[in-house]
């Protein structure tokens, strides 16, 4: 065996205070300045730590890890032996130690890393670990041990040096899980695929009430009344958390393999766009956001980058698999200029203002300069809502989604103009949020359906949201009409499972044939390719 560097393993956070209106009235009441200034003053308490002692299982909602690296990665659990008691049911009158351990093996007779972690009770008592000193292009295995017990053994990889070239990479990708929408059959199914990494794009949680009478599934659990409510406190929206991170499916899906994660907009609300900090009738939200970023932060396997301040988080980042791959990883949703004002609009001036924008100016100018600046063989962009211009009117009047980036159709040119005039390579875009598959080529002028075709999107389904699914309706036959470019379509649930190479990109729709019930069997419904230098999709 290699030996392995003895880099810095691990990281711990100050305790961040929590947000209250008060507090966040007071701090904006000089600027948007001071209120960024007063939220990012994370606090430590000098609060006692003890062992735990822990009657039942503390590691009831799994373990998971994330963003992998050349030599690292991130390890997480959370302490919950009663999940959807206030902090789990584990007392937060102190931090709990939690020791860590990764092998090469998974009976840890080789391990390679060890540490112990505080679980604070300010942070639900989960655990991030930013594990370093491994060895590239490795499966690793990990698990946690607090109180006398053991945690489930997750398995991780890291990713290859950055000069390698000859390798290939299996992934899934998946979006929107409503835990009242169905079951997590899909979810376990994406579980048994052995794949590389998966990438989860928006929608882990809904934040509706988790009731009986408004439940699809055929035998739901009668929830505690504290899920009776929609979600708002920071103690809610756990509680959301830890109803969806208790499935069987979804635990063993996070044990499989790294997660690479962005979000949409049910991880707050529906439909939710950037406000203005400084205006005092932002309040409100922007506290609920604050609780909604903390509580996805802390469920999360993300680094210390992406803890947020306040309300704010920058989760837009990127990711580089050996030269084989730049993964860059969107955040559509947090600096979005607001939505017009239906919920289909035609072409109009306002639509195509430069002012609008999707991405907000900094993450814009990230994005377009990472894309410029990669020497990856593909360049792969997993985000939240459809890129591509999409039609939903069949008629010689154009009608697009308020929700999609044809709403912003400035920042949607400014991106295709970008691949197109500087031969970006391999341009493909993971899409979640429709409820719907979609295979799209992408043309570098969205006026012009003749124009170069300079890249691919890949848009997945709900892995229980809309209920169970169909093939097809009249509503997917009429974007056929209108939308030459779409290549194929779907109603049904599931998920996308891929394999890349130097050369090509495979990709299978995987479905499932209901939600409502137990018991789904998964199989591939279509399967499509994209071949290195030869922007578009061809059938597989």
């Amino acid at each position: 065996m290699r030996p392995h560097p003895s880099d810095d393993t691990e990281f711990e956070f100050g305790r961040l205070p929590v947000l209250t209106r008060r507090r966040l009235l007071a701090a904006a009441a000089g600027s948007a300045a001071a209120l960024a200034f007063a939220l990012d003053r994370p606090t430590r308490a000098d609060a006692e730590v003890t062992g735990g002692s822990f009657s039942s299982d503390p590691f009831r909602l799994g373990v998971a890890s994330g963003d992998p690296l050349e030599t690292g990665v991130v390890i997480w659990t959370r302490l919950a032996p009663r999940p959807f008691e206030p902090f789990g049911g584990v007392p937060p009158d102190s931090a709990v130690s939690v020791d860590w351990q990764v092998a090469t093996d998974e009976n840890f007779t080789a391990v390679v890393r060890s540490g112990t972690a505080t679980a604070h009770p300010e942070y639900a008592f989960t655990v991030h670990v930013d594990v370093r000193g491994l060895l590239p292009a490795t499966e690793y295995f990990y698990r946690f041990r607090a109180g006398g017990q053991v945690s489930p053994v997750g398995r991780t990889r890291t990713t290859p040096v950055p000069s390698t070239t000859n390798m290939s990479l299996s992934f899934a990708f998946a979006s929107c899980s409503s835990f009242n929408a169905g079951y997590f059959d899909a979810t376990g199914h994406m579980a048994d695929e052995d794949v590389d990494v998966i990438f989860f794009l928006g929608d882990y949680i809904y934040e509706y009430p988790l009731t009986v009478e408004g439940s699809l599934r055929v035998d739901p659990p009668d929830m505690p009344s504290d899920f009776s409510t929609e979600t708002g406190s920071l103690s809610r929206y756990r509680l959301q958390y830890a109803a969806h991170k208790s499935e069987p499916e979804l635990i063993r899906a996070h044990q499989v393999a790294p997660w690479i994660v962005t979000w949409d907009d049910h991880e707050v609300v529906d439909g939710y766009a950037y406000v203005d900090p400084a205006d005092p009738a932002n309040a409100d939200f922007l506290v609920r956001r604050a609780n909604a970023y903390r509580a996805y932060w802390e469920h999360m396997p993300l680094r210390a980058p992406q803890a947020p301040v306040g309300p704010d988080a920058r989760l837009y980042r990127s990711l580089d698999y050996g030269k084989l791959a730049r993964f860059h990883m969107l955040d559509d949703r947090q600096y979005r200029r607001p939505h017009l004002t239906a919920t289909s609009i035609p072409d109009s001036p306002e639509r195509r203002s430069t002012d609008r924008t999707m991405l907000g100016d900094e993450q814009e100018a990230w994005f377009l300069r990472s894309l410029t600046t990669s020497t990856a063989r593909w360049n792969l962009v997993p985000q939240g809502v459809l890129m591509s211009m999409f039609d939903i009117d069949d008629t010689a009047n154009r009608l697009f989604s308020a929700g999609g980036w044809d709403a912003y159709q400035a920042s949607q040119q400014r991106v295709l103009d970008t691949v197109a005039d500087n031969d970006v390579s391999n341009f493909v875009v993971f899409t979640g949020d429709v409820h719907r598959n979609y295979v799209l080529d992408m043309h570098a002028d969205t006026d012009d359906p003749d124009s170069p075709i300079v890249g691919a999107e890949f848009v997945g389904t709900s892995l229980t949201s809309g209920s169970d699914g169909t093939d097809s309706d009249a509503g997917l036959e009429l974007r056929y009409r209108a939308n030459p470019h779409l290549h194929w379509g779907s109603l049904q649930r599931g998920y996308v499972r891929g394999r890349l190479s130097q050369d090509l990109m495979t990709v299978d729709y995987r479905e499932v044939p209901y939600v409502t019930r137990h018991g789904a069997p998964v199989y591939t419904k279509r399967s499509f390719a994209v071949e290195a230098g030869r922007p578009g999709i061809q059938d597989a």
